[in-house]
């Protein structure tokens, strides 16, 4: 039986009648996207039709889920709402802090003791407010939620981007920063602008080499990292319906990679037969009572330029397999001689060293089944391994499942490292280096989502390219870049020209899935007597002190850094090593801004110091100012943000004193945090104004006393010789968004309300 299966029958239970509701508002057929959106409206019944890309919208959402890594803030952030329960169910998943090592035994073994605080205050926060606590091992959150909460037509949060996986099965998923999953988690409603709407519409059929991995490459090709920011994209046509639900949530994970809102597919047969394997029969029937409301009406599909703001065709039947990278998810390349072509002409590493299957992306059965597939015909055909090869399984259900089917043997014999249920190298965690900084220029392939340089193993020399797990496999054994499966042969031990056939696999495991212990732990009842310790000397562990109001004067500013061309989360806050601050605020801000580079001088972590005319890092530049009590602002290109949901980035700026970020365009979930946080998040009017930004300059806010919606902002930027220029900035800023920033952030609204 499904996990809140009452909360889910009542989900379907009101959904026709708001949808119903719905259609008449709008006065057409409706998408999938907006029948789920406009039945999980705070107000219940629909009463308006909203416009897409205007309009801020109060949602209900369904449920919360949170990684350990960002659960830490969240969950002090909730501690300080002045509430007894979680108002919605929630859950908290140890996935983000187990280096990936020597291999699942003895890495989990170390991260239990490395991390056993941290661990012991998620366990206990989740054990007090009613959240469910999946413990180190238990697997990667997203994977975990696919098998055991992710439902058809349902709403949720996650404080991850890549929470947009559960819309593999039928979801409206978001990933948010910790601030938005507290709102939820206090019974407050969501806030969203209500998003455009992208439909991809899939003819053909996957065969052969190519999978849903090269779906989301292809679609990552055409919009590019930003294309998808403020949209839904739905797929839909023969395409879909024909794919397992593990490859559609491979597609919708990686459209955090495109700036998505999200990503969805129509409830559909894959779906309710993955339902039933995860044991959630009950869900499956419930969905079927239901199933004209979890997909589009029919029209839309039939003339989806009427309904959608952007229709994309992909054909699967003459897609093929793709590579994209490096340092960015959109940069893709067919495999083979437009691989070499493009790797000669830029002097990418052709060797392969390492290729790396799982993550959350790609660690399903049916992923690891078909990785295998390839990895059983290397040793049927006398190939060695001429790259290493790490696994990171999805959960401990596909783990011990995978292990009962003898999957994870067949990469054993090739001497692949098996590593703990866990992220692992996606996010950073991977020790491959004592000296990342000064390590050697290479190539990786893996099956993750990003591949920001640096990403995965902290060396920014490493080229890593984002491939399907059976493309991956094939690479790893190859140790080519370049090396094409469908086209080139290998020659084995005994010198024999050998090639690989097409990969096999099961959607579905044949004897069904397995676990012994699955890695949950329930929480009590009552947790009124539940105590919660927070060590006043640690390291990992600080309880927050409350921001407070920038105030309505901003006068003699100067600028901290003007980050220069793409300035993502990771530039903004790293993961890696610096994941074991993740709860402490004061200490991670130390990595404030260490990865952006510098417009002046084109250097990272080097920026001026006005108050003495010395460079140094941007920490200790903007503690100094800090102490003198001079505001700083943060001037970024566009797309400032992409990437992680880590609020970390919003608050370690806001923690130092900076007041504004201001860039040409904005990440959806970055421009949210800084919101909720208490900053200005805002945009040049004229982006060519970034231009006029000098590192010496001054700034006052002009007009900040009038601070309004709709209304843009003026900036004086007074410049070293003394001349001035005028520079107007926009924002989208609503009424409620203004108060945050009154009251020097959401969580002070919150609390002010409460009391």
């Amino acid at each position: 039986m499904a996990f809140d299966i009452d909360m889910i029958k009542k989900v379907y239970s009101r959904m026709g009648d708001r949808v119903d509701a719905a259609r008449k508002l709008v006065g057409r057929p409706l998408t999938l996207s907006e029948k789920i959106l406009y039945s999980h409206l705070w107000e219940g019944t629909p009463s308006k039709a909203f416009t897409r890309g205007k309009d801020y919208v109060d949602f209900a959402p369904d449920r919360v889920a949170c990684q350990d890594a960002t659960a830490q803030m969240a969950l002090l952030q909730f501690m300080q709402a002045g509430k007894s329960k979680v108002a919605v169910p929630t859950t908290v998943h140890c996935d983000h802090l187990i280096q990936a090592k020597e291999g699942a035994s003895k890495d989990l073994k170390r991260a239990n003791e490395t991390s056993n605080e941290v661990f012991d205050f998620l366990g206990s926060v989740s054990n007090k407010y009613g959240i469910g606590f999946w413990k180190p091992g238990a697997g990667i959150i997203h994977q975990v939620v696919l098998e055991n909460y992710a439902f058809p037509g349902g709403m949720m949060i996650g404080t991850d981007s890549h929470t947009v996986n559960a819309g593999g099965l039928g979801m409206i998923a978001i990933g948010v920063g910790g601030a938005d999953a507290v709102d939820v988690m206090a019974g407050m409603a969501w806030e969203l602008k209500f998003p455009k709407l992208i439909g991809v519409r899939l003819t053909g059929k996957l065969s052969g080499w190519t999978a849903p991995k090269d779906v989301i490459l292809k679609v990552a090709e055409i919009l590019t990292v930003k294309g998808g920011t403020g949209a839904v994209v739905e797929y839909f046509g023969p395409g879909a319906t024909a794919m397992s639900c593990t490859g559609k949530g491979t597609i919708c994970n990686m459209g955090a990679e495109i700036g998505a809102t999200t990503s969805t597919f129509g409830y559909d047969e894959s779906m309710e037969r993955y339902l039933r394997a995860t044991d959630r029969e009950d869900v499956a029937e419930a969905a079927n009572k239901v199933k004209e409301h979890l997909t589009a009406d029919a029209e839309v599909y039939a003339n989806p330029e009427d309904y959608f703001d952007q229709v994309i065709d992909i054909n699967l039947s003459e897609l093929g397999p793709l590579l994209n990278g490096p340092f960015t998810p959109d940069l893709s390349t067919s495999v083979g001689s437009d691989m070499t072509a493009k790797a000669n002409e830029n002097e990418w590493p052709l060797a392969v060293e390492w290729g790396l299957i799982g993550s959350c992306t790609n660690s399903s059965y049916e992923d690891l089944s078909r990785a295998s597939s390839i990895a059983q015909q290397a040793l049927d055909k006398g190939l060695k391994m001429k790259a290493e090869l790490g696994i990171n399984p999805g959960s401990e259900q596909v783990r011990y499942t995978a292990e009962r089917d003898g999957i994870l043997q067949v990469f054993e014999k090739l001497d692949a490292k098996i590593f703990t249920n866990a992220c692992g190298p996606c996010i950073g965690q991977w020790a491959r280096y004592s000296d990342p900084k000064n390590a050697p220029k290479n190539s990786i392939v893996h099956s993750f989502n990003r591949n920001f340089a640096k990403r995965a193993d902290g060396n920014p020399n490493t080229h890593a390219f984002v491939a399907s797990p059976e493309l991956t496999a094939a690479i790893a054994i190859a140790g080519r870049l370049d090396f094409n499966p469908l086209k080139d042969s290998l020659i084995n031990e005994e010198g024999q020209e050998v090639m690989f056939d097409e990969p096999t696999g099961w959607e579905l495991p044949p004897k069904g899935f397995d676990v012994k212990d699955n890695g949950y732990v329930e929480p009590v009842e009552d947790g009124s007597s539940v105590d919660i310790k927070v060590s006043p000397t640690s390291e990992r562990l600080e309880l927050l002190t409350p921001f407070t109001p920038i105030g309505n004067t901003i006068n003699g500013a100067k600028l901290l850094i003007k980050a220069f061309g793409k300035c993502t989360t990771d530039h903004i806050s790293m993961a890696g090593p610096w994941l074991r601050y993740r709860g402490h605020l004061d200490n991670i801000s130390n990595n404030c801004l260490i990865g952006a580079v510098n417009a002046f001088g084109k250097k990272t972590n080097f920026v001026k110091n006005q108050l003495t005319g010395e460079y140094g890092g941007v920490p200790d530049t903007q503690r100094e100012y800090k102490a003198a009590g001079i505001p700083t602002i943060v001037v970024g290109d566009h797309n400032y943000g992409e990437g992680s949901s880590r609020e970390h980035a919003a608050m370690e700026p806001r923690h130092l004193g900076v007041v504004a970020v201001i860039v040409k365009s904005f990440a959806r979930i970055h421009e949210t945090n800084l919101k909720k946080q208490g900053m200005l998040g805002l945009t040049f009017a004229n982006e060519a104004d970034y231009d006029l930004i000098q590192e010496d300059d001054t700034f006052n806010f002009v007009d900040l006393n009038e601070f309004a919606p709709d209304k843009p902002l003026t900036l004086e930027v007074v410049h070293a010789d003394g001349s001035k220029d005028t520079i107007i900035l926009n924002h989208t800023y609503n009424q409620a968004q203004i108060e945050w920033y009154n009251e020097g952030s959401a969580l002070n609204l919150i609390k002010k309300e409460n009391a």
